[in-house]
């Protein structure tokens, strides 16, 4: 084979692949990366990503082929796919649909391969999910075991295609408004019409469809993907969302924008415990029991009203809890939403199978240019560690070291810059560490949020943020999700919760909401210098890399010049 010294990507035999950012190509190898791929890490240059089963279950479910994305991946290839990469990436897309889950009489497991039906039949741990002995090409299926099934057999490398369908749920009259009450004009976005659309196709019999994951980057309005949804099927609808601001902002533009009134719609949190035609719940009141082994006495949450839609907002934050609840609901429509696909804990699989696959996906840059979400500049700031942290630094446990890298004094000095520079903006100061946010609060004469603090202070701040009485405000990671202040321009990053490229991707979202005046928005990372928190910091921005955002590197000098960078 000619090796063609044009293209940008490397190719490994184990799925690995090696992108330059520095080739005339990136952008379009990136685009086909991000279908069905990974981006892994990032140390300089190379960008290195991995097609795993689930990257490449998802671009099957998109509609790609196994030839189609060997043809992109020749075309880009330095020097050509290895025979066995191409091998894997044949079986992994060529198993999706070779198992089908449909209803003729009961729920029924089928295949046109029976030795696979066979082999599949055979493993102990399906066994007791089977109704009878499996015939040619099908076995009867027990259907509360729908969901185990769909997860048992994920994990074994043989996606599912769930064809079984769902139950309508209770009706409900339910449509979106044509205009607020303040007679604003209520209408999805293109791209949010294309979301619902794809999740619950208006042609023929909606029962059919609604199962899988939205994906859209954070201020895209996910929500209205919901209550399209929603208005779409007309259907009870149980939300369950991570956190109680969450639940009130969803409530707020349920009764805003939708012809749902109060008494259809329920809060179900810590403090009050109303089902209704509509209820929206956290995630954290699904997963409370009063022992470490006892039951979870509010699960019967899922059953008390006859569902016919769930929607799951920051889906890839699912607690393992609700998986396991989430198995046995499979006959009701079930909607994800994320910004991210990625979870930390690995369980991607478990999201393909009891959710269901990618259904939608903006790219971020995509929404940009637009004009959806604002356009923003990503810089990490190197900061040297104080002498007295150096000191600690180099003689602490390495668990302990991540703590004192986060909290360098010095960053104090880095964020003070920062404000002067952009005195004018709407900022947020974010950190994970509470005595760190804390005392920065104090030293700046700044509110401070975080968890511990009631809901309705947390709000009553937020309101004053948004009316711009507060121009900076010091959040902890309870400000991480579902949080809406539109005009916040710049966020400032002192700590975070290592590697986390959710988080990352999250904090960047607190800032996308497209400014009423055009302006950008800025995201600085303060990092010290030096430590391992460095290498935490490219871990961190994976995923944005991958959608597209470079992130500029600056130095911070203690008592020099301010940092670099386009003036606010």
């Amino acid at each position: 084979m000619s090796i063609v010294h044009s293209q940008p990507l490397l190719i490994q035999s184990d799925g690995t692949m090696l992108l330059s950012e520095r080739h005339p190509r990136y952008e379009e190898a990136r685009d086909v990366l991000r279908e069905v791929a990974e981006l892994r890490k990032r140390p300089g240059e190379w960008h290195t990503y991995r097609v795993t089963p689930v990257t490449l279950w998802n671009a099957a479910a998109a509609g790609w082929t196994a030839d189609g994305v060997l043809r992109k991946l020749r075309s880009l290839a330095r020097y050509g796919v290895p025979a066995a990469l191409e091998g894997e990436i044949r079986r992994s897309m060529d198993r999706y649909g070779k198992l089908r889950l449909v209803q003729e009489e009961g729920l029924v497991l089928r295949s046109d391969d029976p030795g696979l039906l066979r082999e599949i039949a055979a493993v102990p741990a399906l066994r007791p999910c089977w109704l009878e002995p499996p015939l040619a090409a099908s076995v009867r299926v027990r259907p509360e075991a729908r969901g185990w099934v769909k997860r048992e057999l994920a994990a074994r490398g043989y996606p599912v295609v769930d064809e079984a369908g769902y139950r309508a749920g209770e009706a409900l009259a339910v449509e979106l408004r044509r205009t607020t009450e303040a007679g604003e004009a209520v209408a999805l976005r293109d791209y949010q019409a294309e979301a619902v659309e794809a999740f619950a196709p208006e042609r023929g019999d909606v029962r059919g469809e609604g199962s899988g994951v939205v994906v859209l980057p954070c201020g895209a309005g996910k929500t209205w993907v919901g209550m399209g949804a929603l208005a779409r099927l007309r259907c009870e609808t149980l939300i369950l969302t991570p956190n109680a601001t969450s639940v009130s902002q969803w409530i707020r533009e349920l009764l805003r924008h939708t012809t749902l009134s109060e008494r259809d719609v329920g809060v179900y949190t810590g403090d009050r415990k109303e089902v209704r035609p509509v209820t929206v719940a956290t995630y954290q009141i699904l997963t409370h029991r009063k022992s470490k082994d006892g039951a979870y006495p509010h699960w019967k949450l899922f059953v008390d009203r006859n569902w016919g839609l769930i929607v799951y907002d920051e889906v890839h934050l699912l607690p393992a809890p609700v998986f396991r609840m989430t198995a046995d609901l499979q006959a009701t429509r079930r909607l994800g939403l994320t910004a991210t696909l990625v979870r930390e804990d690995g369980r991607e699989n478990d999201v393909f199978a009891l959710i269901g696959p990618k259904k939608y996906d903006a790219p971020w840059l995509n929404l940009e240019k637009e004009g959806w979400i604002a356009k923003a500049s990503c810089r990490e700031v190197r900061v040297p560690l104080a002498e007295e942290s150096a000191s600690l630094y180099q003689s602490a446990p390495k668990r302990s070291r991540q703590r004192i890298a986060g909290e360098n004094p010095r960053k104090l000095e880095a964020v003070e810059r920062l404000l002067e520079r952009h005195r004018k903006q709407q900022t947020l100061i974010i950190g994970h560490y509470l005595d760190q946010l804390r005392f920065l609060a104090k030293r700046l004469d700044l509110p401070v949020i975080t968890g511990t603090m009631p809901q309705e202070d947390r709000q009553r701040l937020y309101d004053r943020f948004n009316r711009g009485e507060l121009g900076v405000l010091a959040v902890s990671k309870v400000a991480n999700f579902a949080v809406d202040l539109p005009d916040a321009s710049v966020a400032i990053q002192i700590s975070g919760s290592y590697g986390s490229r959710q988080e990352e991707a999250q904090r960047l979202g607190r800032i996308l909401r497209p400014k009423r005046d055009g302006s950008q928005a800025y995201f600085y990372s303060l990092v010290s210098e030096g430590t391992d928190e460095v290498e935490f910091a490219r871990k961190r921005q994976r995923f944005l890399l991958e959608q597209g955002y470079p992130y500029e590197v600056d130095r911070f000098e203690p008592e020099a010049s301010p940092i670099g960078g386009a003036e606010a």
